[in-house]
């Protein structure tokens, strides 16, 4: 019987633990899904130069509130099309 409720504890622990990306929208061209490039930085291991990243998300957007060239913070959810993982948290910032 114990062993079930902590089961049940790690399970609940693990459900908060989902990837948050900040981004800037790109496109919003499709109805309530808008395109938000993520930018990351790193040093290649090898030559220790800065290697720059570019990669686009399909996010969800309920109300269509994202503009283009927001900064939005988006966060991961459960399958919501073939390609749309994420959903819309916040616009941290307007464009201007």
């Amino acid at each position: 019987m114990e062993q079930v409720i902590l089961n049940t504890q790690k399970d609940t622990a693990t459900q908060n633990h989902r990837k948050t990306f900040v981004g800037n929208v790109v496109s919003t061209k499709m109805n309530k899904t808008i395109v938000v490039e993520i930018e990351r930085k790193y040093s290649h291991p090898r030559f220790k130069k800065l290697v720059i990243v570019h990669k686009k998300f399909h996010v969800h957007d309920e109300k269509e509130e994202a503009k283009l060239g927001d900064k939005v913070k988006i966060i991961q959810t459960r399958p919501l099309s073939k390609t749309k993982f994420y959903r819309l948290l916040t616009i941290m910032e307007k464009a201007k």
